[in-house]
C-alpha cells in the first residue's frame, strides 16, 4: 500500500478537524471514521481513493487502490494542504484573540483548528447556491442526489466513493432533472450557468486570483447569474482562502457575534466592520472560529442559541 506523509505548519488539531467534517450531515464526497477521512480523488484520467490520517504534526495518507502516479501523489497533496490549510500558522491569529476577553477562550478551546475549505471552485460554487435559503441538513440532502446522478465514483469493497461533479458534466444537465431533485427553477439555471462558465474557462481560480485585489474577484463573482455578495463572498473565503473575506448578513456569524456581546442588533453593520476590522488578514479564520463557536462545548463562556455554521 502507498503511503505518503505531509507535515503541518505549527498546531494542528486532529479531533477538531475530524469534528468539523462529521457534524451528522449527510456528506457524499467523503466518509468519517473515527480516526481517518476516505475520500477519491481524480487526476486527469486517475481516479484514486485514500484513506486520510490526521495526527498532531502531520497528515498521513494510504491509497487503497492502485499505485499513484507522481501526478496523482501531487495532486492529492496539494488538495489536501489546501482542504486544511495545513501551511498556516496560527499564531499570530491567536495574538489577535488574546485582548478580548469574549473571544481569547477560542485559542485554548479550539486550539489548533484550521480553516477546512472546497478546493475546487465549482464545487464550492455549486455547495453555496444550493445551501441558499434553506437548512443544512436538506442542503446536504439535495446535494447527494446531484452527486449520485451525476458524479463518478470509486468502488471499494462493496461501496462506492463518490466525485462531486465536474462542471462539464452539469453544463449539460436539464432544468427538469434538477427540478426532480427539488431545486428549485432557479437554483437549477444558476448552478447549470455557473457550469458552463467554468466549463468553458471564462472563470476559473486562476483567473480570479491573477485580479489586482478581493473586490475585483468579488464583482467578478457576482457577474455569474445567481451568485449574490454573501455566496461571492462565502466561494472566495472557502475556495480562495481570501483572508479578509467577511460573509456580511450570514445568519450564524450574526449570532454568533450577538452571543459574544460584539453586537446587540443584527443590523449593526459599522459596529460589525469596525470589530472586524482589529483582525485584518485574518477575518476569514475569525469567521470560521465563530462559526465554529454555535456548536459550544462544556465549559465555553456562553451557550448559542442557534446550530452550527458551514
Amino acid at each position: 500500500m502507498m503511503k505518503i506523509e505531509i507535515p503541518v505548519t505549527g498546531i494542528f488539531s486532529e479531533k477538531e478537524l475530524l469534528w468539523f467534517l462529521d457534524r451528522g450531515f449527510d456528506e457524499c464526497v467523503y466518509k468519517v471514521f473515527p480516526d481517518k477521512i476516505r475520500r477519491a480523488f481524480e487526476a486527469g484520467n486517475e481516479r484514486m481513493l485514500v484513506d486520510i490520517y490526521p495526527l498532531r504534526d502531520r497528515l498521513v495518507v494510504a491509497w487503497l487502490t492502485g499505485e499513484p502516479s507522481e501526478n496523482g501523489i501531487n495532486f492529492v497533496q496539494d488538495f489536501l494542504t489546501d482542504w486544511f490549510d495545513l501551511d498556516i500558522d496560527l499564531t499570530p491569529f491567536y495574538g489577535l484573540l488574546s485582548p478580548y476577553p469574549r473571544l481569547d477562550y477560542m485559542s485554548k478551546r479550539y486550539e489548533g483548528l484550521r480553516f477546512t475549505g472546497i478546493p475546487d471552485l465549482f464545487e464550492a460554487l455549486a455547495w453555496a447556491i444550493i445551501g441558499q435559503q434553506i437548512n443544512l441538513r436538506f442542503a446536504y440532502t439535495i446535494k447527494r442526489r446531484l452527486v449520485e446522478a451525476f458524479g463518478s465514483f470509486v468502488e471499494y469493497e462493496g461501496n462506492k466513493y463518490y466525485l462531486f461533479p465536474s462542471p462539464g458534466t452539469i453544463a449539460k444537465a436539464k432544468v427538469p432533472d434538477l427540478r426532480a431533485m427539488q431545486f428549485s427553477g432557479k437554483k437549477a439555471e444558476y448552478l447549470i450557468t455557473v457550469a458552463e462558465a467554468i466549463a468553458s474557462k471564462a472563470i476559473d481560480k486562476t483567473i480570479l486570483n491573477d485580479l489586482p485585489d478581493m473586490d475585483s474577484r468579488l464583482k467578478m463573482l457576482t457577474n455569474l447569474r445567481g451568485i449574490g455578495h454573501w455566496t461571492a463572498s462565502y466561494v472566495l473565503m472557502k475556495s480562495l482562502k481570501e483572508r479578509c473575506s467577511i460573509p456580511y448578513g450570514d445568519a450564524g456569524l450574526l449570532n454568533a457575534l450577538v452571543n459574544h456581546g460584539i453586537i446587540t442588533e443584527k443590523n449593526e453593520l459599522p459596529a460589525i466592520r469596525s470589530f472586524f476590522s482589529g483582525f485584518a488578514g485574518w477575518e476569514s479564520y475569525l469567521v470560521f472560529y465563530l462559526w465554529r463557536s454555535l456548536a459550544p462545548m462544556e465549559g465555553d463562556v456562553f451557550y448559542p442559541r442557534t446550530s452550527t455554521g458551514t
